[in-house]
């Protein structure tokens, strides 16, 4: 059988692929296949990663017979349980990811979309949560995710209307990050997250730990922790060592090991 999940490692980062044409639809298989993949990143955690997609589309959605297999409400619950765990479990990966999205992108892969920390997208691509059409509401965290970017008025509409929404509708909701040329798309999606990658990686897991905190409890419980956490970088080697360098050379000249 083909596998449906690629990952590749180059220098520090690591690229994800859903690796599924034409239509990348999320089965249990893929499931299987997408956790063991976030369990290497987890086991050995690369400074930078991109998730993406071959093919003409991201995904056309999660196949759909995999809800008629569900014989109960307490058989689908475990199935939704296995399900979100993906997502949540990108969402606490200590590194920078990058969602690469090229094209239409439905359901299950808008909801690993905005648990990457950064959407980057082309002018084709299109988003949406269309579980409407099977009388479901979106089960791994997307409208909750897209309620803490967008608010909730947003999410209600996109997730009620069930249409899909352009990139630049979603870059003006703050769901994007930038909508790039589809000329280059990988290249520039690559350098993107390159730049992320020799950055000071611990500094940016301290700084996803600040926002997990304040999506939480706002900026009050953000204010409780953040300054245990910006403590704590005082025993990495890149905090000194950029210390060191500011203070001998200037600002913008030190270099990261992401230690």
């Amino acid at each position: 059988m083909a596998t449906s999940i690629r990952l590749d490692r180059e220098d520090d980062v690591a690229v994800l692929t859903i690796a599924s044409p034409p239509l990348n639809l999320y089965t249990a298989e893929l499931q299987r296949e997408l956790g063991e993949a976030i369990g290497e990143l987890e086991a050995t955690p690369p400074r930078a990663a991109i998730i993406r997609a071959e093919g003409k589309i991201v995904s056309g959605g999660v196949d759909v017979s995999l809800f008629d297999a569900q014989s109960s409400a307490a058989e689908a619950k475990l199935l939704f349980d296995e399900m979100l765990a993906v997502p949540d479990r990108i969402a606490a990966l200590p590194f920078p990811t990058v969602f690469a999205a090229h094209g239409l992108c439905l359901t299950w892969a808008f909801e690993v979309a905005v648990a990457c920390d950064i959407i980057l997208a082309t002018e084709r691509a299109k988003f949406g949560l269309v579980e409407r059409v099977v009388g479901l509401t979106p089960t791994m965290g997307g409208t909750q995710r897209l309620a803490a970017r967008a608010g909730v008025g947003r999410a209600k509409e996109f997730v009620m209307t069930g249409a899909t929404y352009d990139a630049a509708t979603l870059e003006r909701w703050n769901v994007v990050n930038r909508v790039l040329p589809a000329d280059g798309f990988d290249e520039a999606v690559r350098a993107f997250t390159n730049d992320l990658a020799q950055g000071p990686t611990k500094a940016h897991a301290a700084t996803k730990k600040v926002l997990e905190h304040y999506e939480h409890g706002g900026v009050a419980e953000a204010n409780e922790h953040i300054t245990t956490i910006a403590a704590g970088l005082f025993d990495t080697e890149d905090l000194r060592g950029a210390v060191k360098s500011f203070l001998a050379d200037g600002p913008g000249k030190a270099t990261f090991t992401g230690r």
